[in-house]
C-alpha cells in the first residue's frame, strides 16, 4: 500500500519523509535538551549536587558517542525504521521512568542513558544516515529544511514545556512529552525507509532511470567527478586508510567543538560582563530563531555553490561570533550582542546543512552507515570537549579570553579541513553539473 502511494506521488514522497524528520527532530532533539527545563526543579526538589545531578545530561553524551558507530552499521542493515522507532521507545520510556526518580543513578538511567540513545537515534547522526540517499540535486537543501526541526521545536515546544513545569512539575511534563514523542513520532516513523528505490522511486522524485551501462541515470552520472573514487566500495576499513576521512574528522571535531563552547557558556558569560540574565536567555532564544531560516538559506545554497563553501561558511559565523564575544568584554553594547546571536544562528548553524551531504558525496554506497558513524565520533568528541576545554580554561585563568582565542582558531581549522576533503571533487552539487545540450 505505502509503495503504491509513493508511486503516485514520487517527487512528494521525498519531502513527505522530509517532514517526518523535521517532526522527529523537533521532538527527539529537544527531548534531550529539555533537561535543562527539569534542573532547576529537580535541584529544589532533591537538593543534590549540580554538578552530581548535571552528570546525568553529560552521560546521556557519553552514551551518544558509544552508540553511533553500531548506529551506522544497525541502519544499514534494518534502515530507518528500526532505528527511529527504537530511539522514540527510548525517549519515551526514558521521560516517563524519569518521575519515579528518587536517586542520582536514577536519572543516568532514565535522562542519560534511555533519553541520551533516544535522541542520537532521532538526532543529526541517525537521521542523517539515510536523509541524504533520498536527494542529490536538492541534498542540500532538504536536509536543511529537515535540520531545522531542532530550532522549531525549541522555539515552540520548550516554551510550552515550560508551562507545563511551571503549573503542574516537572514530572507531569515529563510524561507529557513522553507520551507525546510516542503518539507522533510511532506511526509518522513508519512511512521511512532507507532509500527510495526500496520503494521503487529515484531520488529527487525522477520517474525513472534511462537505462545506461553502469546501471545509473544521466544526471546521477553527470555529477561525478572522480569516477574510480565514486566506483570504490567503501567500507569503514578502506575509508579510514584515506586522507580524506580524517580530514572530515577533523572539520567535524573542530565544528561542534566551537558550536557546543559558544552555546554553553555564552549565557554565563554575558551575565558576567553585564548583561542582564533576561538578556542572555533572549539571546540564546535568538541564535535559533535566526538559525531556522540561515539553515535552509544556506542549504539552498549548497546545491548551487557547493558544501566547502557553506562549511566555511558557518565556520566564519562562529569566528565571527568569538570575534564580538571577545570585543563584548570591554564594549558590552546591545546592537554588539545582537550581531552575535545572529551570526551565531544564520551563518554557523547553516553547518548542519551540509552535515550530511559532505561525507555522503565522499563515500556513497552500502556501506555508508559504519562510515559516517565512526566520523560521529570525532564530531561528538569536539562537542565534548569543546564546553569542557572552555570552562577548565576559566577556572584556571579567570577569563575567557584564551578559550575564545582557541576556538577562533578551531574555526579556522575545521574550515580548513573540509576544504581539503573536497566533497565537490568526488560529486559535483547540481548547480555546479554541466548539463547536456
Amino acid at each position: 500500500m505505502l509503495a503504491a502511494l509513493a508511486r503516485r506521488l514520487p517527487f512528494y514522497y521525498g519531502w513527505v519523509v522530509v517532514a517526518v524528520v523535521f517532526i522527529s527532530m523537533a521532538l527527539g532533539v529537544n527531548a534531550r535538551t529539555a533537561f535543562s527545563l527539569f534542573f532547576p526543579p529537580m535541584l529544589d526538589e532533591f537538593g543534590w549536587d549540580r554538578g552530581l545531578t548535571a552528570g546525568a545530561f553529560s552521560f546521556g553524551f557519553l552514551v551518544s558517542a558509544v552508540l553511533s558507530p553500531v548506529l551506522g552499521r544497525v541502519m544499514d542493515r534494518h534502515g530507518p525504521r528500526v532505528v527511529n522507532e527504537f530511539g522514540v521507545c527510548c525517549i519515551a520510556a526514558g521521560l516517563m521512568l524519569a518521575t519515579l526518580a528518587s536517586q542520582p543513578w536514577h536519572l543516568y538511567a532514565t535522562l542519560g542513558v534511555l533519553v541520551g540513545a533516544g535522541s542520537v537515534c532521532l538526532g543529526y547522526s541517525g537521521q542523517a544516515l539515510f536523509l541524504p540517499a533520498w536527494f542529490e540535486r536538492r541534498r542540500g537543501l532538504a536536509l536543511s529544511v529537515a535540520f531545522a526541526g531542532v530550532g522549531a521545536g525549541s522555539i515552540l515546544m520548550l516554551p510550552a514545556l515550560q508551562t507545563v513545569i511551571g503549573g503542574a512539575g516537572w514530572r507531569q511534563a515529563c510524561w507529557t512529552l513522553g507520551l507525546t514523542v510516542l503518539l507522533v513520532l510511532v506511526p509518522l516513523n513508519l512511512l521511512l525507509r532507507r532509500r527510495p528505490q526500496d520503494l521503487g522511486l529515484q531520488p529527487d522524485g525522477d520517474a525513472a532511470p534511462e537505462p545506461v551501462a553502469a546501471g545509473a541515470s544521466p544526471a546521477r552520472r553527470a555529477n561525478i567527478v572522480d569516477a574510480q573514487w565514486a566506483a570504490t566500495d567503501w567500507t569503514l576499513a578502506r575509508a579510514m586508510r584515506t586522507a580524506r576521512f580524517w580530514w572530515v574528522a577533523l572539520g567535524y571535531f573542530g565544528g561542534l567543538f566551537v558550536w557546543y563552547a559558544a552555546q554553553v557558556h555564552q549565557t554565563k558569560y554575558l551575565v558576567e560582563i553585564g548583561f542582564s540574565a533576561t538578556q542572555a536567555a533572549w539571546a540564546l532564544g535568538v541564535v535559533s530563531l535566526a538559525g531556522v531560516p540561515g539553515q535552509i538559506l544556506l542549504g539552498w545554497l549548497s546545491d548551487r555553490i557547493g558544501r566547502e563553501i557553506v562549511w566555511v561558511t558557518g565556520c566564519a559565523g562562529f569566528a565571527l561570533t568569538f570575534v564580538a564575544l571577545l570585543l563584548l568584554e570591554s564594549r558590552p553594547d546591545p546592537a554588539l550582542m545582537l550581531f552575535m546571536v545572529v551570526v551565531q544562528g544564520a551563518l554557523g548553524y547553516g553547518m548542519t546543512s551540509v552535515f550530511g551531504a559532505i561525507p555522503a558525496e565522499i563515500f556513497e554506497g552500502r556501506h555508508y552507515g559504519a562510515v559516517f558513524g565512526t566520523l560521529m565520533l570525532s564530531a561528538i568528541g569536539g562537542g565534548a570537549v569543546g564546553p569542557w576545554l572552555t570552562g577548565l580554561i576559566h577556572d584556571r585563568t579567570g577569563s575567557y579570553a584564551l578559550a575564545f582565542w582557541i576556538s577562533l582558531a578551531m574555526c579556522f581549522l575545521s574550515a580548513l579541513a573540509i576544504w581539503r576533503a573536497a566533497p565537490g571533487k568526488v560529486r559535483a552539487v547540481a548547480g555546479k553539473v554541466r548539463r547536456p545540450a
